[in-house]
């Protein structure tokens, strides 16, 4: 049953519904896609694919080195410092190949690393020394996370 009080739409717009679709003269038409995207889902969550990643990120742990291998560094650190305030002058600075740890900023763990260079400081206060590589680029190496160091 048809309710008589409302107006049929076919007879209030049949003026119009035969009558082309407008387009602006000015703008191109939008494809198909793009107007779909308008549509397309959104991200609710912004961020929750970053945290899962990193969360999934996998780090590797400090193992403290032994006894005899803390010896051995500390002897090698001793013998750099003494012939960094009492340089030979025929005598470069000698190269170095250092295996160290480098904590994660941002979870625990982190990763070793390995830099080649000439010791240029050894800081006893702020427990670092200081790298110099061939190119000239400098880093810095925490003391206490120095694994191995042998003279090339």
């Amino acid at each position: 049953m048809k309710d008589n009080s409302t107006p049929d739409p076919r007879v209030v717009y049949a003026e119009i519904i035969d009558q082309p679709h407008w387009e602006s003269p000015s703008r191109p038409r939008m494809s198909r896609y793009n107007r779909a995207a308008q549509f397309s889902p959104f991200a609710a969550l912004t961020g929750y694919d970053d945290i899962i990643r990193e969360e999934a990120r996998e780090t590797g742990t400090w193992i403290e080195p032994g006894e005899s291998r803390k010896e051995q560094i500390n002897r090698c650190l001793n013998e750099i410092a003494a012939s960094l305030s009492h340089p030979a002058e025929e005598d470069p600075l000698r190269s170095y190949s250092i295996t160290f740890f480098v904590p994660d900023t941002k979870k625990d763990g982190g990763s070793y690393a390995a830099a080649e260079g000439s010791v240029r400081k050894i800081d006893p206060v702020r427990r670092r020394l200081l790298l110099v590589d061939e190119t000239g680029q400098k880093q810095e190496i925490d003391l206490d996370r120095i694994t191995e160091i042998h003279p090339l």
